[in-house]
């Protein structure tokens, strides 16, 4: 059980490393620039990039944590990462990069955020337990108080 701690504790410090970070990256650029990241020259767009990433990183540390499910914390993950990503390139518009950007990332982050929603009602129905207490799992796995009741 210690190695399990150690490594939750592990993931607790990486996830607030990144979430810090990215607050930080997406939010106040300069400062992170300035204090962190120093490689001239400063280019908002790039830090606004990184700080959407590492929320993503974060938001998979985080739900690695609370959810056992890889595919809704993959998702979890993209969701927020691609939902930033898709700010950053909406306010940094007139910064550069192909004027159809705004509209092909918030497009790839609606898909990512659908994905994402269909997953969480997908479990939410898979993992009802019938009368006899029997939870039915995805892929039509039975199981009874934590045992595998399957045939």
């Amino acid at each position: 059980m210690t190695q399990l701690r150690f490594v939750k504790g592990v993931v607790v410090l990486v996830a607030l490393f990144f979430l810090i970070g990215g607050v930080w990256a997406f939010g106040w650029p300069q400062s992170f620039y300035d204090l962190v990241a120093h490689y001239p020259p400063f280019n908002l767009h790039l830090f606004h990039d990184a700080g959407a990433f590492q929320l993503g990183i974060a938001a998979a540390l985080i739900g690695g944590l609370f959810w056992q499910d890889a595919l809704f914390v993959g998702l979890l993950a993209g969701a927020v990462g691609t939902v930033v990503h898709a700010v950053s390139h909406i306010i940094d518009k007139n910064l550069g990069g192909n004027p159809s950007d705004p509209w092909t990332l918030s497009l790839l982050a609606l898909v990512v955020v659908s994905a994402l929603i269909v997953r969480v009602r997908s479990r939410s129905v898979t993992q009802q337990t019938n009368a006899h207490g029997i939870e039915i799992t995805e892929g039509g796995a039975a199981r009874r108080e934590g045992k595998d009741v399957s045939p």
